[in-house]
């Protein structure tokens, strides 16, 4: 199965690292007028092709037929108005025409409906800048009680200009209200807010032909599967960069998400991951450049043109204004400086460290190896270079070295790893097993391939934890289920992503004459889904730890089973494998103890709160636009948080606060790492569980 991809890409990640537009377009301020919105001839062929390939290869073998047509154009229309806030509800029944129409328009390779309801789109959107901005001339009154929906997007349409109006007033009165709390004077906020809302139009005018094609060939690709997709020709070049990990930046995925621009993923080892200033869910609000370069409000702008400022040089300097997670819109920024970086393939290598876990008759040690993904340098293996770098290779290393370091266990770090390789995920967990299948592939026609460990020797055999959250996704699902199927380990942590589907990148342009001077974009397109040697699939479901951290409060919403059309859990026939015997009593016991020491622990019950704040801030749909209100409100979570802060320092035996970043201290990682090695630590000790010779060797002699 050549050019396989396992690697993580929700939906709404898919679109940070796809952009709707080329990665080097900025702001044109020299645009008269938007370019004519038509499909154009090599638009129509592609068009043919991609539905040729999706009905004929995709795993899920999709119909072109009415039912495919609704979820295309209710989706089409959430990703260009997904806040409700711009098409009427007169334009919405108009629409409706098309409701059972779209397939039949792919079927004859014609997307001209994409283009007809964009350019309503374009003048609805115009018509409210235009609203906006007279707006901003009245005085508004903060005296009166009443409150802005700012997520409209399970909420009703407009049916009338006036309502619409209306919801623009409180929209724009909440924007002045927001920077007039964070302390900007009148005529700064109002010309802020006058170039935030001019700018919203200018980009509108700027997306050319293949962006709206873009837009609408993904809202059918993810009406089908959400890990389907349509790539531009430079979109694709963008997401070579992403894969090579070759990217000048400060090293996080980012998103749009309500005309804000959120982090989706820090990558390891880039600056956002090692100065521990930014977290995933933090809203970048504003971008400066150097150490005092003016911050350009970025509200509202297109997520490529955030991308834009945000790139540079490695070695410059970029400032970021951010709404941190967890905080509501009514929070007040704060500002962030870095300094860019090239992030590399050694920077995502695995790499190893000891926990000390307080014993009574001492310290014992826990190794802990860390692998952010499953890499494997592919050039260097083709060239046959006796050193390439695998995931595989530097954890056999590592575990070498760590036995040399006679820790008496070992924890596998999966968080957030989002895939990879399917070789290495296979090669990595022989490492732990003597032989046997690792995981079983089923494709389109059904056929299903077992794949075997490769190598029969056994890199490491003592106690082993794998620790997982709901960032772990499809190689490290693999890796997870295999330990947990045989019983060659604990999985500890939260339920992982659950991405069960494999990807084939194919590209248009093989499917033309060589003759044709077309340029035409690729497809990622599902094309398999693997299953646990138990038979059951890790789609939807994920790898169900078998101790599991209490960090999620709602996990519906969270990973794949939170993502529109991913395919459904199911199981096949289970492989041929010889699982250890089970230690359920002594899993149990563990459990046990790691509850009794999280109820006393105050960084988990900091962490727990934390977490619950931040829920709470999330299920938020609205605001005050009342400005005492809004003053008390923001005045009493700050105090909240202080006080969480202080409890857990002072429970501790840490000073008072500081001004350090992340509270002078407090790491969440590291608190649920320091838990993991805890539990494995738990089990080890527990007389019941047949340890190694070795390792019980290296115990009596630590004590």
């Amino acid at each position: 199965m050549p050019n396989l991809m396992l690697t993580f890409f929700p939906r709404r990640l898919l679109f940070a690292i796809l952009p709707l537009a080329l990665i080097s377009a900025g702001l044109r301020a020299d645009i008269a007028d938007p370019p004519p919105l038509q499909p154009t001839v090599s638009q129509l062929l592609e068009t043919e092709l991609i539905t040729g390939f999706l009905t004929e290869y995709h795993y899920g073998k999709p119909t072109l037929n009415d039912a495919l047509s609704r979820k295309t154009l209710a989706q089409y229309i959430e990703s260009i108005d997904p806040g409700r806030s711009y098409f009427l509800q007169s334009d919405i029944d108009k629409f409706s025409a098309y409701e059972t129409r779209l397939d039949d328009y792919l079927r004859a390779s014609n997307p001209e409906p994409a283009f007809v309801i964009f350019r309503v789109f374009r003048q609805r959107l115009h018509e409210r800048v235009e609203h906006a901005k007279r707006l901003l001339e009245r005085d508004f009154d903060f005296t009166v009680d009443e409150s802005y929906e700012y997520d409209r997007s399970d909420s009703l349409w407009a049916t009338s200009r006036e309502q619409l109006d209306e919801i623009w007033r409180k929209r724009v009165k909440n924007d002045v209200l927001s920077l007039r709390l964070a302390g900007q004077r009148q005529d700064k906020l109002t010309d802020t807010l006058r170039g935030r809302y001019v700018r919203l139009g200018s980009q509108t005018d700027q997306y050319r032909t293949e962006d709206v094609y873009q837009l609408f060939m993904n809202s059918f690709t993810q009406s089908i599967e959400p890990h389907t997709a349509y790539l531009l020709p430079r979109a694709s070049e963008d997401f070579e960069i992403r894969m090579s990990l070759s990217l000048e930046g400060i090293g996080a995925v980012l998103q749009s998400e309500n005309e804000h621009t959120v982090i989706r993923e820090i990558v390891t080892g880039g600056p956002a991951d090692t100065s521990d200033q930014l977290s995933v869910e933090d809203r970048i609000t504003g971008v400066g450049q150097g150490e005092d370069g003016r911050i350009i409000d970025v509200v509202g702008w297109r997520l490529d043109d955030v991308v834009d400022q945000i790139r540079g040089p490695k070695g410059t300097t970029v400032r970021l204004q951010v709404l941190p997670r967890g905080a509501g819109i009514e929070a007040p920024a704060r500002v962030i400086t870095m300094t860019r970086n090239e992030i590399k393939l050694e920077d995502q290598a695995a790499q190893k460290s000891v926990i000390e876990v307080p014993t009574s008759d001492g310290q014992a040690r826990i190794g802990v190896i860390e692998v952010p993904a499953f890499y494997l340098d592919y050039e260097a293996y083709a060239r046959e270079d006796p050193d390439y770098r695998s995931t595989t290779r530097d954890v056999r290393r590592l575990l070498r070295e760590l036995n040399q370091e006679k820790v008496e266990g070992i924890v596998v770090d999966l968080r957030g790893n989002g895939g990879g390789s399917l070789t290495e995920a296979t090669q990595l967990t022989g490492l732990f097993i003597e032989s046997g299948p690792i995981v079983q592939v089923k494709d389109t026609n059904a056929r299903v391939e077992v794949l075997q460990d490769p190598d029969p020797d056994i890199a490491y055999s003592g106690p082993l934890a794998v620790l997982v959250d709901g960032f772990s996704a499809s190689a490290s699902e693999i890796f997870a289920g295999a330990i947990q199927d045989y019983h060659r380990g604990v999985v500890i942590g939260e339920p992982t992503f659950g991405k069960g589907t494999v990807q084939q990148m194919v590209d248009l342009n093989n499917g033309v004459d060589e003759e044709s001077d077309a340029t035409l974009g690729q497809i990622t397109m599902t094309v398999a889904q693997f299953y646990r040697v138990s038979g059951a699939s890790t789609q939807h479901r994920g790898v169900v730890p078998d101790i599991r951290f209490p960090t999620v409060i709602d996990n519906h919403e969270q990973g794949e089973r939170a993502l529109d059309n991913a395919l459904p859990w199911d199981e096949i026939q289970a492989a041929a494998y010889s699982p250890r015997a089970i230690h359920a009593a002594e899993v149990n016991v563990a459990r046990e103890r790691h509850v009794q020491r999280m109820r006393q622990d105050p960084a988990f019950e900091y962490l727990m709160q934390e977490i619950h704040a931040s829920e709470m801030a999330q299920n938020e749909h609205s605001v005050s636009l009342l400005e005492s209100r809004r003053r008390t409100e923001m005045d009493a979570m700050e105090q909240a948080s202080h006080n969480r802060e202080a409890v857990y320092r002072k429970a501790s035996g840490l000073p008072a606060r500081t001004n350090e970043i992340n509270g002078g201290g407090f790491d969440p990682n590291q608190v649920l790492l320091k838990e993991a090695a805890h539990i494995l630590y738990d089990l080890i000790n527990n007389p019941a569980i047949e340890m190694p010779e070795s390792l019980r060797t290296a115990k009596e002699q630590r004590g």
